[in-house]
């Protein structure tokens, strides 16, 4: 299970050799909110020339968000990206499952193309950014377009697909639209029976709150979490690693409903455990043998 996920503007060769060694799961090189207009062209090219440098030592996962696709660049990124063989495509301003399909047949094109093997690259939306979008969380369970890798979701360009002045509160909480898009990530995500990922923290310095706020989100159901700057991907990492503890409960569980596979209900320590207990420890255990 990748924890963190570290933005990189994709165009910046010192940025992304810093990141090689901070930690981070995966690394999202970013070809749209970083990289200026006039520099889209080069950002494209440069990633995938760094893809192709990296493609055998990999120290992290490489994904590249690319450009909207109601703009005029999605489609050229592709071109120039999958040929390069990311590990997946982060699509942001997803309007639903019926955008995660538009791309996936692109990439289904380009995967024969460079005689990469069907389905190796993914696809993660970014499920909040316009309008629309708030209406389409229960498409990507419905259709489960192919490809489909996990579910995110963004605060920051929320307020203005709707008219709105802000995303969060003077005491820094989200307002009611904006956690209702995060909830809507999480049954998204579960409905189609993917990893729900947290969206940034802004306050880059604020580790402190960093740590709260990543902390309720893995409560919530959240399985990792978006990095926009370097400092956050270790607290990320430390928050989304099961304890010790952690990981013996639910082996415990796993392995008391394995003795009685009839039982729907288990006694374990004066607590009752069914089979959503189950499930959620089977489901802490497989994210622990992914990162090991």
């Amino acid at each position: 299970m990748i924890r963190s996920w570290l933005f990189v503007p994709a165009d910046s060769q010192a940025k992304l050799a810093k990141a090689e060694s901070l930690g981070a799961d995966a690394i999202i090189l970013d070809l749209e909110d970083a990289v200026a207009i006039n520099a889209k062209e080069s950002a494209r090219h440069a990633a995938a020339e760094y893809l192709r440098k990296h493609a055998s030592a990999r120290f992290a996962q490489l994904w590249v968000r690319i450009n909207p696709l109601d703009g005029i660049y999605a489609l050229d990124d592709l071109d120039a990206i999958v040929g390069a063989r990311p590990d997946g495509i982060i699509l942001p301003k997803s309007n639903g499952a019926v955008d995660v399909a538009t791309v996936a047949r692109r990439i289904d094109a380009l995967e024969t193309r460079a005689d990469i093997p069907a389905g190796t690259i993914k696809v993660i939306p970014i499920t909040s950014e316009t309008a629309i979008s708030l209406f389409a969380f229960g498409s990507y369970g419905q259709e489960r377009p192919a490809r489909l890798a996990g579910l995110t979701w963004g605060a920051e360009d929320l307020p203005g697909a709707v008219g709105a002045s802000m995303n969060r509160f003077p005491d820094g909480s989200f307002t009611d639209l904006a956690k209702m898009a995060r909830t809507l990530t999480v049954a998204g995500a579960a409905a189609a029976d993917v990893p729900a990922i947290e969206t940034v923290y802004p306050s880059f310095r604020d580790l402190d709150g960093l740590r709260t706020f990543a902390a309720q989100s893995r409560r919530e159901g959240f399985t990792g979490m978006l990095a926009i700057h370097p400092s956050q991907v270790s607290v990320i990492n430390e928050v989304f690693t099961p304890t010790a503890d952690e990981i013996a409960h639910a082996q415990r569980i796993v392995e008391a409903f394995a003795a009685k596979p009839g039982a729907g209900v288990l006694n374990l320590d004066g607590k009752m455990f069914d089979a959503p207990h189950l499930k959620l420890a089977e489901r802490l255990l497989q994210g622990v043998r992914r990162t090991g």
